[in-house]
């Protein structure tokens, strides 16, 4: 059995260990493969596992042993899913590992515009305290989350997780959810969308990326917004119009933005949110704390085990 990793390291930059799925095969690990080099290095593989490597619909038939590929994430439109169901191979992904660790970043995005915690140590670290007149200064508005609204838009897993811990922040929590399903944690309001953008002071995407929700975030939406209130998005960065956001966010229509994930990644050097006003941008870290992608490795692995063993779990195309 050939297992081939063609993007391991984001995952595992040397700081965990493969030896789990060593053990089910003969395990072939490359830290990055451009497309051109897929086939080549696929080309003996049972089992592909990939990140961002896309595999698409041609390579499929260049690959005469593949039966399997595990996605080391938990969205999977890297893999032409359908022409995967065509030939039988069952594609996985591995949901849910990162959900207290992405939480905890939304809250990292907010409390640093609340408080510019970077902007203000930089200041002290250039002298401004040591010089200054007053025993306090601040550089920007300082700003408390206790009574004020968070607008979820999507309450799934990782919105629960956000939604508890703005409740213990002392926030009123709102939130939108298409299947209209009660949200499990208690005294959050299902409301309209239109009606969070308007009341939240602070909205937090975690709706997952569709034809619908693709550029959910535009001037429409922006401008049904507080003047003083803050976006933070660490879902996909394709449900912001990005020159829409950044047009906003510098006529000061809303009062900043907190951003894991951009249209691209990386991200074009004129990319507009780069300049912003008031916009905070983190390299799609969510996902990557050591506790996070050693469950994600763990999982990983046991997909391809029960794969193995007959009975594949997480499947995300239907086979037959």
């Amino acid at each position: 059995m050939n297992i081939v990793v063609l993007d391991g390291y984001t995952l595992n930059p040397g700081d965990l260990s493969w030896t789990r799925l060593e053990s089910l095969g003969n395990l072939t690990v490359y830290d990055r493969t451009p497309p051109e080099l897929i086939v080549e290095r696929a080309i003996d593989a049972d089992v592909i596992l990939t990140n961002k490597t896309p595999v698409r619909a041609e390579v499929f038939g260049r690959l005469p042993k593949l039966s399997y590929i595990g996605v080391l994430a938990t969205g999977y439109d890297v893999v032409d899913t359908a022409e995967a169901a065509k030939r039988g191979i069952p594609v996985t992904n591995v949901p849910a590992y990162s959900s207290a660790s992405v939480a905890q970043l939304v809250f990292s995005l907010l409390l640093e515009l609340c408080h510019r915690v970077g902007l203000h140590d930089e200041a002290v670290r250039g002298g401004a305290w040591a010089t200054s007149p007053d025993f306090s200064f601040w550089k920007t508005p300082l700003v408390e989350l206790a009574g004020k609204t968070l607008g979820i838009v999507g309450i799934g897993g990782i919105g629960e997780q956000v939604a508890a811990i703005g409740q213990a922040f002392g926030m009123n929590v709102i939130a939108t959810n298409r299947s209209g399903k009660k949200p499990a944690t208690e005294g959050v309001g299902l409301v309209p969308l239109e009606r969070l953008f308007a009341e939240a002071d602070v909205v937090t995407l975690h709706c997952p990326l569709t034809p619908e929700t693709e550029g959910l975030i535009r001037a429409e939406t922006l401008s049904l917004m507080k003047p003083n209130a803050f976006l933070i998005n660490t879902g996909r960065g394709k449900l912001v119009r990005e020159q829409e956001l950044a047009d906003a966010l510098n006529s000061g229509a809303i009062a900043g933005a907190g951003l894991d994930v951009l249209c691209s990644e990386p991200p074009a050097a004129d990319n507009p949110l780069l300049s912003a006003r008031n916009c905070v941008i983190t390299p799609h870290i969510g996902w990557a704390s050591g506790e996070a992608r050693a469950r994600l490795m763990e999982m990983a692995a046991r997909n391809v085990e029960a794969f193995l063993a007959g009975r594949p779990a997480n499947v995300v195309n239907r086979i037959g």
